[in-house]
């Protein structure tokens, strides 16, 4: 009777040791797709709490809502995905309602969950569903504040290919650096105190209505829409970096070769160029300044997109007030009209970490990230200088007719191909970015005279 009441048990036993596993199996073979993926959202409680904050694998930083229903943040996964778990890590202020959706296109959605009752921590969510964005949709808040998530991470099985390291496209970092760990350091306080880590590259147009790019386009003159062309003189389609270190410059600094471009700008048929020198900034973009290392020679890169949607451009990292003229600022788009007399200005802001092994990618920007809460990422650990356009056209009144070669304004983005003098670039770094000052192109403080400047009056190492 025993050996009875023993064999149906053991089998039983087994049976559920084998559920378990396969259910370990199962929960092991999902992979986490949401890091470090571009994210948006619905709105944003203040500078310090990004919707990129919430992918970034970090439990010290959190995307914050303003306190209004509804709100969502949305993660690109960038390929069709399916979808198996989400981990929600609230902050205090959570969701009392809320759905997860799912879209192909980032545009219609499908609800894969639906929760009422939530009470926050951390919320382990299975679910089934497949798209290549996921959202969470706020409906109630369980708190009067906004919504604050410190991880909205997402699990499944992506139809992407791995992104490879090498190949067509990659150009390789020699030698690459590597061993370096992110700093989390906040410098210490000085007297007078540090309130600006940056100097100034004043430079001018040096080609005009060239639809040339030799990042995108490279060997291919033609392919690309108009572009204006400022720093290196010689910038075409068949550039490199040796063809560019032979070049000249419209810098006010002889050491900066780089080339610069943008889409042209265009009244109607008209291409209307930025008059006289342009401000290029050179700042730190993380907390920690004195980690902030010089760009290696021939690193390439595109800040922003032709593509972008008016909610890309305004809700990207680097978008810093977007276009204004006269009292007008923080557009998104340019705006319909500008007073009598005023120009139309630009700012937007570069990634300004690198991943120390690759001078270019395919895409032309993966081998770059934005910090988050000024800390770089540990994917993209070096640190190096934030470049920061900023741009003024002399056009105004009717604006209707106003537009850039690639598109509407939030098509606006740039190129920058590095071809800085080493020991010009190095000395700028060390004395205004590392030093906490506010340089003009000779590295000089006019506030802070007393710590000298990095160049002398020709603009060049003394």
């Amino acid at each position: 009777m025993r050996q009875r009441i023993l064999a149906p048990l053991g089998v039983t036993v087994l049976a559920a040791a084998l559920l378990v596993a396969a259910n370990q199996s199962a929960q092991a073979a999902d992979t986490l797709l949401s890091q470090g993926r571009p994210a948006l959202a619905s709105s944003v409680e203040n500078g310090e709490a990004p919707a990129i904050a919430a992918v970034d694998g970090r439990p010290d930083t959190r995307w914050g809502s303003q306190w209004a229903d509804p709100q969502w943040i949305r993660v690109d996964l960038g390929a069709t995905a399916a979808i198996t778990r989400v981990v929600l890590q609230w902050e205090a202020a959570y969701a009392k309602a809320y759905q997860i959706q799912t879209s192909a296109d980032g545009s219609a959605w499908t609800t894969i969950l639906s929760k009422t009752g939530g009470s926050g921590g951390t919320e382990t969510l299975t679910v089934s569903g497949s798209g290549r964005y996921i959202r969470l949709l706020g409906t109630q808040r369980g708190t009067g504040y906004g919504y604050s998530l410190f991880e909205f991470q997402v699990f499944g099985t992506s139809s992407a290919t791995p992104q490879p390291t090498d190949g067509p496209g990659y150009v390789h970092a020699n030698p690459p650096v590597t061993g370096v760990v992110p700093s989390t350091a906040t410098p210490p306080a000085q007297n007078p105190p540090v309130t600006h880590r940056e100097f100034q590259a004043n430079c001018s147009v040096s080609r005009t209505n060239l639809n040339d790019d030799p990042i995108v386009f490279p060997r291919l003159p033609g392919a690309s829409h108009s572009h204006t062309f400022m720093g290196n003189r010689t910038t075409n389609a068949h550039s490199t970096l040796e063809t560019l270190q032979a070049g000249g410059t419209s810098c006010i600094t002889p050491g900066d070769k780089t080339g610069y471009w943008m889409p042209t700008l265009l009244n109607g048929d008209q291409a209307v160029q930025p008059d006289g020198p342009q401000v290029i900034y050179y700042k730190s973009g993380v907390i920690d300044y004195r980690s902030v290392r010089p760009f290696p020679p021939g690193l390439r890169y595109v800040v922003g997109s032709p593509t972008a949607t008016l909610d890309e451009f305004r809700s990207a990292p680097g978008a810093v007030e977007g276009f204004e003229c006269g009292n007008s600022a923080f557009n998104w788009d340019i705006p319909a009209t500008c007073p009598a007399g005023t120009q139309l200005n630009v700012r937007y802001q570069a990634p300004s970490c690198w991943n120390g092994l690759h001078l270019d990618t395919p895409d032309h920007k993966s081998h770059m990230s934005y910090p988050v809460n000024g800390v770089c990422p540990a994917s993209h650990p070096v640190a190096v200088p934030m470049i920061e356009f900023k741009m003024a056209w002399p056009v105004s009144g009717n604006m209707s007719a106003v537009r850039f070669s690639s598109g509407r304004g939030y098509s606006f983005h740039y190129d920058v191909y590095n071809v800085w003098d080493p020991p010009t670039l190095a000395a700028l770094v060390r004395h205004c970015i590392n030093g906490g000052l506010q340089c003009n192109p000779r590295g000089f403080d006019l506030y802070k005279p007393e710590r000298g400047a990095a160049l002398n009056e020709n603009y060049e190492l003394p």
